[in-house]
C-alpha cells in the first residue's frame, strides 16, 4: 500500500433556504424536518483541513485557526472512530495505521460561530479529508452529519437537500444533490456581515430549547416544511427565481419566529438585520417583482440571493444605504461597477449609520469538497502557522 502522507481538503459553506432547526435525536443529530441549501464557492469562503498520521506521534492533536485545541470534542472523536471502523471493515489501509495517533489542522477564511455555517464547512472538510486519508468508500453526508448536522449538505456542490429520514439509527438521514453548481449559473449571493462575534445562544442550545418549548416548531415541522421543501426543489429545478425567493424569505421569517417562540427566546437578529429585510421588500416593491431574497441563519448576518444581472444595482444600493469607512467593504467575486440610478434618489429608506455592516461578501454557487496540494501541516505533521 502507498506510504501514509498528508491529505488536505477544502470544503464549502452552505446557506440554507429551507432551515434545519431542531433534532429528534441529539446524539445521532437527526433533524425533525428536511432542509435545503445552496453551496457557495470555495474560492470565496471555505474551510481547509490537513490530516496526518504517523507511528511516532504520542497523542492526537488538533489546531483550529492556528490555535491548539482540545481533541476531546465528542463529535470529533465520534467521526474519527466511525471512519476508522469503516477503514478496518474495508481493509482500505494497513491495520497498523489505524492505531497511529493523528494530527489535524483546520482553518476557516470566514468568521467562526457567527452564523456563517462555519461548523458545516469544517466537519464536511474533516470527514472528507479523513475518508480520503484512510481510503474508505461510504456516504460522506452521513459521516459529516454526526459532526455537525448541516455539514452533510456541504459534502455536495450546487443545491442540496438533507432528508430528515425516519429510521431510529439515522441510516436514511442523508443529503442528496438537487442540482449541481452549473445548473443555475446566474445565481449569486451577497453575505452582509453585521457581526463576526460569537453568538450569545449557540445553535445547539437554541435547538434543544425550541424542541422542548416551541409549539410553532411542531407546526412548522409537520405542516409548513414538507410542502415548502417540495416547492423549493421544484423552483430550483425550473430556475424559477420568484418562487425560490419567496419561499426562502418566508422560511427564514418562520425560523426566526420559532426562535422567538422558544422559552427563553433565542434572539439572533438585530435592528440592522431587520433593516435589511425592510430594504429588500422596498426594493422588490419598486421593481414590481421579486429581484432579491434574504435569509438569516442563527445570527444577524444576511445572505441575499439574487441573479447576476441585478448584482451591480443591488450593491450600489447597499453601499448607499450602509456607508462604510472600509476601502474593502465588498470582497469576493470580481469588481462590480457601480450604477448611478434614479433609484437612490427615490428610495424610501434613508442611509444608516456608518459601519453598521462590517463588509459584504459577493459569491456564487460552488462545488463540493476538493483535494488541495498546499498543506497546513509540515512534513513532520505540525502546523506551518501557529498563533499564541
Amino acid at each position: 500500500m502507498d506510504p501514509i502522507n498528508r491529505i488536505t481538503v477544502i470544503a464549502p459553506v452552505n446557506i440554507a433556504v429551507i432551515k434545519y432547526w431542531g433534532k429528534r435525536d441529539e446524539k445521532l443529530i437527526l433533524p425533525i424536518n428536511d432542509s435545503v441549501s445552496v453551496t457557495l464557492d470555495t474560492s470565496i469562503m471555505c474551510a481547509k483541513t490537513t490530516v496526518c498520521s504517523r507511528p511516532d506521534f504520542s497523542e492526537n492533536q488538533l489546531w483550529l485557526n492556528g490555535i491548539k485545541t482540545s481533541f476531546s470534542n465528542p463529535r470529533l472523536l465520534n467521526c474519527l472512530e466511525k471512519i476508522k471502523h469503516i477503514a478496518a471493515d474495508q481493509q482500505s489501509v494497513d491495520p497498523a495505521v489505524l492505531s497511529w495517533k493523528i494530527h489535524i489542522c483546520s482553518e476557516n477564511n470566514f468568521p467562526t460561530a457567527a452564523g456563517l455555517a462555519s461548523s458545516a464547512a469544517g466537519y464536511a472538510c474533516l470527514v472528507t479529508a479523513l475518508a480520503k486519508y484512510y481510503k474508505i468508500k461510504t456516504d460522506l453526508s452521513i459521516l459529516a452529519r454526526i459532526g455537525s448536522g448541516s455539514a452533510c449538505r456541504s459534502v455536495f456542490g450546487g443545491f442540496v437537500r438533507w432528508h430528515a429520514g425516519v429510521n431510529s439509527d439515522g441510516s436514511d438521514s442523508r443529503a442528496t444533490q438537487i442540482a449541481d453548481s452549473s445548473h443555475w449559473p446566474e445565481m449569486r449571493a451577497l453575505v452582509l456581515v453585521v457581526s463576526d462575534n460569537k453568538k450569545h445562544t449557540s445553535s445547539t442550545i437554541g435547538m434543544m430549547n425550541s424542541v422542548k418549548t416551541s409549539d410553532l416548531l411542531k407546526y412548522r415541522a409537520q405542516y409548513s416544511v414538507p410542502k415548502r421543501t417540495d416547492k423549493m426543489c421544484e423552483a430550483i429545478l425550473k430556475k424559477d427565481f420568484a418562487k425560490f425567493a419567496e419561499l426562502t424569505m418566508k422560511d427564514s421569517n418562520q425560523f426566526h419566529a420559532v426562535c422567538l417562540d422558544t422559552y427563553p427566546p433565542c434572539v439572533y437578529m438585530t435592528d440592522v438585520s431587520h433593516k435589511v429585510i425592510e430594504i429588500v421588500h422596498a426594493y422588490n416593491d419598486m421593481c414590481g417583482e421579486i429581484k432579491v431574497a434574504y435569509t438569516f441563519d442563527a445570527g444577524p448576518n444576511a445572505c441575499l440571493y439574487l441573479l447576476q444581472p441585478d448584482v451591480a444595482r443591488v450593491l450600489t444600493l447597499i453601499k448607499h444605504l450602509f456607508p462604510s469607512s472600509s476601502p474593502d467593504f465588498v470582497t469576493g467575486l470580481g469588481d462590480i461597477e457601480e450604477t448611478e440610478t434614479e433609484l437612490l434618489k427615490s428610495f424610501p429608506i434613508q442611509p444608516q449609520t456608518k459601519d453598521v455592516i462590517k463588509y459584504v461578501i459577493h459569491t456564487k454557487v460552488g462545488k463540493g469538497p476538493e483535494v488541495e496540494t498546499s498543506h497546513l501541516l509540515n512534513e513532520d505533521g505540525y502546523p506551518l502557522n501557529v498563533r499564541q
